[in-house]
């Protein structure tokens, strides 16, 4: 299994409403992608100092690489991830993303 682990640096600007969206659409890939899984999001609720200012942040369980892989190449991530870094500080520079094979 692979847990793809994504952390946001989202602009102040951008509204709980917005984030929700981005969410969904992320969501809503589980219905085109086999092989893609949970989907969990959340603000960071970690009490350590140690978040590089990263304020949310989603995990997302695929079967395997295969799938992982399905879903980074797909359009409807494309257009998913194309509105998520729309709406972080600096683009790509408030995002990190980290998989872990589990």
């Amino acid at each position: 299994m692979i847990k793809h682990c994504v952390f946001a640096r989202f602009r102040n600007d951008v509204d709980a409403a917005e984030r929700t969206a981005i969410h969904a659409d992320l969501e809503a890939l589980r219905q085109v992608i086999d092989g893609m899984d949970a989907v969990k999001f959340s603000a960071n609720v970690s009490p350590e100092p140690f978040a590089r200012g990263f304020t949310h942040g989603f995990t997302i369980d695929f079967r395997d690489a295969a799938a992982r892989d399905a879903y980074l190449a797909h359009e409807a991530h494309q257009r998913a991830g194309a509105r998520l870094v729309a709406a972080l500080e600096g683009g790509t520079d408030g995002l990190m993303v980290f998989d872990l094979e589990i």
